[in-house]
């Protein structure tokens, strides 16, 4: 029996059984330039089809390095957020340590390291992928990774990075996991990567963690992975 409301197209869909997943497809590509050249990403213009011999469609977007993003929980089930203004929105936002892969060649997970000693004087020696997802689609290549980071200590305090420009003005708080996510739900936390992070590490947290994949899991939506 169909169930209410399954609209009559469901047979070109994927069949019900199959995972859901998203795939990755390439399609027919005319042309490819870069229209805009920025400090740190460019804006792409590309003209496809999409399929042999369809009327082409052009589309501009944003062509990023990627990038990855901490949830850090502590022994005692505290999830770190640090508080950094943001620009574009005109907002101090709460948010998760978080930076891009700019660095060539270097691994997400040494570069995920590097951004949470940077933003928060932290070490981590366990790591687990937590989730990966695309910031916007519909205009971007970005692809961010957030990684879970237990068993914490402190970079020495000679070592620490020097934090400037919007930076110098994070302030922390360490804040209940459930809490965090009661405060993504009500509206009160809006940057993506702590949207999505928090809300998956209070998912994961049902089995203890046992289902993350491992630091080092193939990453193949990267924008770098990604390319033909």
């Amino acid at each position: 029996m169909t169930a209410p409301g399954t609209p009559s197209w469901t047979d070109t869909m994927h069949p019900a059984g199959e995972p859901v997943a998203d795939t990755l497809s390439h399609r027919p590509l005319q042309s490819s330039s870069t229209v805009y050249q920025g400090r740190i990403w460019d804006v792409v213009s590309d003209t496809f089809s999409l399929a042999p011999g369809a009327k082409p469609l052009t589309r501009d977007y944003i062509a990023h390095p990627g990038a990855v993003a901490v949830v850090v929980l502590n022994d005692h089930n505290q999830v770190l957020m640090l508080s950094q203004y943001r620009h574009p929105v005109q907002m101090v936002l709460w948010e998760i340590p978080a930076g891009l892969l700019d660095v060539e060649g270097e691994d997400y997970v040494v570069g995920a390291a590097r951004e949470l000693a940077e933003e928060a004087d932290l070490v981590a020696a366990q790591w687990h992928v937590l989730t990966d997802f695309f910031n916007s689609p519909g205009s971007s290549s970005e692809a961010i990774r957030i990684y879970l980071a237990r068993g914490l200590s402190m970079v020495p305090e000679a070592e620490r990075h020097v934090r400037t420009e919007e930076e110098a003005e994070i302030e922390f708080r360490w804040v209940d996991l459930a809490e965090a996510a009661t405060a993504v739900l009500e509206g009160r936390i809006h940057n993506p990567s702590a949207v999505v992070g928090i809300l998956a590490a209070a998912q994961a947290q049902r089995d203890g963690f046992a289902s993350l994949r491992p630091a080092g899991a193939p990453w193949p939506e990267h924008p770098a992975q990604r390319q033909r």
